[in-house]
């Protein structure tokens, strides 16, 4: 039986926002002997550590770095509901791994849906100035003991796609530990796991998987793990056609984490077959939101151009789920792009209280 076959979402986080509150209370409830709290946030907030598994290979994954980045907790959540479903399945992959999940590492950010901390901090860029609390938590539980492999878990913008067709619907990198991009040992442990994770994926979701830029970031967590010595593979959720709450995504980056901590339990740090992670496309900076082509303005003289718009992910108070606002990002010639969704405005009125649409501004205007 394949996991994919038998993925289950979790029923008590149906939304793509999950309030930090809640997901305490449920792992509280649910978890209580397998969770334990490494620290506490920049506002008091409990950061949860869940151990599962009494295996020899030791695994270590976060999620919610940036707050509004939630598809691996849901994953996480949705990994356990589904194998509850298969102890069979459950006991094969636990018997040979130690995962410990940070769950929520920025509850703050995540409660506010914000890539920030309360302090206004990138996590992911702090790694050499501890300026915030949470990396401090990450780095003393990468400190505790020897780990195998790492799984830094992100997502990524609807900008992405494999081909400059088809959305990058999951991206996976081996990340670079110097600015030449050597392919060390540790990158090619990555890599094979990767390879691996990619050729289960691609058959269910064809010409949507890419290869996350390389590029050497001198400050970011990953990079740096991997420099010292701890192969760590990056995850990035990405965009599914008409499925900005991301759905579709959360079920293939949990198939994508299961098949990652299985390739894991088969390869044992081997680097076999490191080199099919080049097959995989790299991500490609192609398309936006929407794109409003041909509008003719309400100016004295001609004037046609286009409009991109990328949706703002918003938390309003007093809404379960997170809301999508139009900004308008580009005006002017986009040609080179393409938009998830295209509105020819030829032969049409554009119908607005300004002459011109507003950069990054909220879309204010109608078309006609």
């Amino acid at each position: 039986m394949s996991f994919e076959h038998i993925y289950q979402q979790n029923p008590n986080f149906p939304n793509r926002y999950i309030s930090p509150e809640k997901l305490f209370f449920y792992l509280q409830s649910n978890l209580k002997d397998y969770i334990s709290e490494i620290g506490r946030s920049y506002l008091d907030r409990p950061v949860y550590q869940l151990r599962v598994g009494k295996g020899d290979i030791h695994v270590l994954a976060w999620s919610q770095m940036h707050g509004n980045e939630s598809n691996a907790t849901h994953a996480m959540l949705d990994l356990l509901e589904s194998l509850n479903k298969a102890p069979e399945m459950k006991e094969e992959l636990f018997s040979k791994i130690q995962l410990d999940f940070i769950f929520m590492l920025n509850p703050d950010g995540s409660e506010k849906w914000t890539r920030l901390n309360a302090s206004d901090i990138d996590l992911n860029r702090d790694f050499h100035n501890e300026e915030s609390g949470e990396i401090k938590i990450l780095k003393n539980v990468v400190a505790s003991q020897k780990y195998d492999y790492a799984l830094n878990l992100h997502e990524q913008r609807t900008i992405f796609t494999t081909d400059g067709v088809h959305p990058a619907t999951l991206s996976f990198l081996a990340p670079s530990e110097d600015v030449q991009r050597t392919v060390t040992d540790n990158r090619k442990k990555c890599m094979a796991v990767i390879a691996n994770v990619y050729n289960h994926l691609k058959e269910l979701i064809p010409n949507q998987i890419g290869r996350y830029s390389d590029e050497f970031y001198p400050t970011s967590t990953g990079d740096n793990f991997m420099k010292a010595g701890m192969p760590t593979i990056l995850f990035e959720g990405g965009h599914f056609k008409d499925d900005y709450t991301r759905t579709g995504t959360r079920k293939y980056y949990t198939v994508a984490l299961y098949y990652a901590l299985k390739a894991m339990t088969e390869l044992r740090s081997s680097t076999k077959d490191w080199e099919n992670y080049f097959e995989i496309p790299e991500n490609q900076e192609t398309h936006y939101d929407i794109i409003y082509k041909n509008i003719e303005l309400n100016t004295e003289h001609p004037c046609v151009l286009d409009v991109a718009v990328q949706y703002k992910e918003i938390k309003e108070e007093g809404k379960e789920e997170i809301s999508f606002v139009p900004y308008v990002v580009v005006v002017g010639d986009v040609k080179t792009k393409r938009g998830w969704k295209e509105i020819d405005c030829k032969g049409k009125k554009f119908v607005s209280n300004s002459k011109y649409p507003k950069l990054d501004a909220e879309v204010d205007f109608t078309i006609q």
